[in-house]
């Protein structure tokens, strides 16, 4: 018999009227899996039903904590945006294949997170009427940027903007109406197809960007000041004054 899993929303939706910044764990019973989850709210702006917050959605790379992103979530936070971090790896799950192609063996690993992302949308929506889940902000460094730019080609007409960190597998998306920035590291290369052709960049709303002497697993809380400082200097630039820096 399975064990039945429960999660009490009332009492989380209770504490995320009194924080800024609320941790949980969800539980999508159907596929019987935890979701854990952080939702923060930017101190500095008044989230309303009338006026709500946009949101951006942190997915975290492959061994990496959710919340060892704070230096990314601190940029959207500053420019009044809510973040929502998540969690897809859970030690219950299978590792991430090494074998290639990796669009048809990781397929399964992206897919679980692009269903991830879909669960936490419908269990937020309801809990968060102050903050707007339309148009959303997909952000995620490594594996957690192939999971968006998964999610993104298979729902386009609910995100905005994709952000990625030096995601390396899923082609980002040829769509006009998406704005999208992709940070690249130094160290490794990215898969043929998934970067813009020099043509494309012209085509659709999109940045490239290469930080030079950056390092792949250096893109998180842990890594250099210098290179957490050109990350945010780059997110800040594009989101709120529409360059590629």
């Amino acid at each position: 018999m399975k064990k039945q899993l429960n999660i009490s929303i009332p009492l989380l939706f209770f504490w995320s009227i009194f924080a800024n910044a609320n941790s949980m764990t969800l539980v999508d019973e159907r596929r019987q899996r935890l979701i854990p989850v952080s939702v923060t709210l930017p101190s500095n702006t008044q989230c309303s039903v009338k006026k709500p917050c946009s949101v951006a959605i942190l997915s975290s790379g492959y061994g990496v904590s959710h919340t060892e992103y704070q230096f990314i979530a601190d940029t959207f936070l500053q420019s009044h945006t809510a973040v929502v971090t998540v969690q897809h790896q859970l030690k219950t799950d299978p590792p991430l294949s090494i074998i290639q192609p990796y669009l048809l063996t990781r397929a399964e690993n992206w897919q679980r997170g692009s269903d991830n992302l879909s669960f936490v949308l419908r269990q937020l929506s309801p809990l968060y009427p102050i903050l707007n889940f339309n148009k959303l902000t997909l952000v995620g460094h490594s594996n957690g940027g192939d999971i968006s730019a998964w999610y993104l080609r298979m729902f386009p007409e609910k995100i905005g903007t994709l952000i990625t960190l030096d995601h390396r597998r899923v082609p980002l998306p040829r769509v006009v109406d998406v704005r999208v920035l992709s940070i690249r590291g130094s160290d490794f290369p990215a898969d043929d197809n998934v970067l813009y052709t020099p043509k494309e960049l012209k085509e659709f709303q999109a940045c490239v960007v290469t930080i030079p002497n950056s390092r792949h697993n250096d893109m998180t809380d842990y890594g250099p000041a210098w290179l957490k400082t050109a990350i945010k200097n780059k997110i800040g630039l594009f989101i709120n004054q529409a360059q590629c820096g």
